[in-house]
């Protein structure tokens, strides 16, 4: 048995598929979803990094999706994973030198390193690189 994920932004889909395990980072903690979860409703923490084990198969040997979104929403129940997003990128869509400039403008417009960190912004650049493959 599979998890069904979806995640999605208000104007596109970013992924949608068959998975075997979806880890994200809600206000409460990080969460681990496999078939049969108990139905669960998460507020995502800002800039979080959101992976999707797929189910290994003949032509896939159970890659990890890595996605990195804003903010946002997970839902489970029923073998269903949504994850609704307000901004998110794919790793494969991340540009790592605009993520990085991205990431100095937003700690610089924050000021102090101790608002940087509060920054929904900065976070949200860091996760990008995350995403990619990048120490943020």
């Amino acid at each position: 048995m599979t998890l069904h994920v979806e995640l999605l932004m208000p104007d596109r889909k970013l992924w949608s598929g068959e998975a075997g395990m979806v880890i994200a980072k809600t206000l409460d903690g990080d969460i681990g979803v496999q078939t049969g979860h108990s139905p669960v409703f998460g507020i995502l923490s800002p800039g979080s990094l959101v992976r999707i084990r797929e189910v290994p198969g003949d032509d896939n040997p159970g890659d990890v999706v890595r996605a990195a979104v804003r903010d946002g929403f997970l839902s489970v129940t029923d073998n269903r994973v949504s994850i609704l997003a307000s901004v998110g990128q794919l790793a494969s869509e991340i540009d790592v030198d605009v993520a990085r400039a991205d990431l100095t403008a937003a700690t610089a417009e924050a000021g102090s390193a101790a608002v940087a960190e509060e920054s929904t912004e900065v976070r949200y650049a860091r996760a990008r690189l995350r995403a990619a493959g990048e120490q943020a």
